[in-house]
């Protein structure tokens, strides 16, 4: 889909003025907590919206480990990513949220209970990274977004990868499963009325070893190499999209 089909974002704000100390308390939160009862609320809520209205298809979940340590790295296109990636498997997911959603009390609660932190982005945020290494060393299942934010174009590659999720891999030792969402840059059409079918598939796990002395470039070539994974699978899912489409043509015009 081209990119001027694609219905407008609104300006990404990178900065938070808030000073750090605000969010000491959801770091600390995150680190002593696991989701709990909201974040199985909110999925059996999300998912017949999820599955009915995105028609929602999971691939290779099996490339998901059952247990341990891993960092799920899908592309993202939509705000309805965080749902795609996690609702269809059976563990509960951690996500890594920019700071600016951390805004009132009623969302703070969600957000928290189930299973978000901040980032305060644009700054060199430790508390976010002792926050993913806390849940990663207790066994948890962490979401980080290669590339950091939101494509505006629905293209992987627009900004490349960051290097955070290079060193989240190497300082914790943890395997990267890739994950493609693909179809989700049209979820944000909804205002006209277009509800795309979505598809995720998990690539198999990437292990780049314990490396906790890495250093940034190290980082960030585990961070390319990530991002290409991501780029390649979801490639993988287009051309079976284009060979449905053709196919769906064929049997109309017959």
């Amino acid at each position: 889909m081209a990119p001027d089909e694609l219905a407008p974002m609104k300006e990404q704000v990178y900065v938070d003025p808030r000073p750090a100390e605000y969010f000491d308390r959801f770091h600390a939160y995150a680190r002593r907590h696991e989701p709990d009862w909201l974040y199985t609320f909110v999925r059996v809520v999300s998912y017949p919206y999820c599955r009915l209205v995105f028609r929602l298809r999971a691939r290779n979940r099996e490339n998901v480990p059952d247990q341990g340590p891993v960092i799920l790295a899908p592309n993202h296109f939509s705000a309805m990513d965080h749902w795609f990636v996690g609702i269809l498997l059976r563990r509960r997911v951690r996500f890594m949220a920019k700071s600016q959603l951390f805004n009132g009390r009623v969302l703070e609660f969600i957000l928290s209970h189930a299973g978000a932190f901040p980032v305060r982005r644009g700054r060199r945020d430790e508390e976010s990274i002792t926050t993913a290494l806390r849940i990663l060393r207790d066994g948890g299942v962490l979401v980080i977004y290669p590339e950091g934010g939101r494509s505006r174009s629905g293209q992987i590659g627009e900004v490349g990868a960051r290097r955070g999720i290079g060193r989240l891999a190497l300082e914790s030792g943890a395997p990267v499963v890739p994950v493609a969402i693909h179809g989700s840059e049209r979820a944000r059409n909804w205002r006209r009325l277009q509800f795309p079918a979505v598809t995720v598939a998990y690539g198999e796990p990437i292990d780049f070893g314990h490396q906790p002395g890495a250093g940034p470039q190290r980082q960030q070539r585990v961070a390319d190499e990530v991002l290409a994974a991501v780029r390649e699978l979801h490639d993988s899912l287009s051309g079976q999209g284009e060979h449905q489409a053709e196919r769906e043509r064929h049997k109309a015009r017959a």
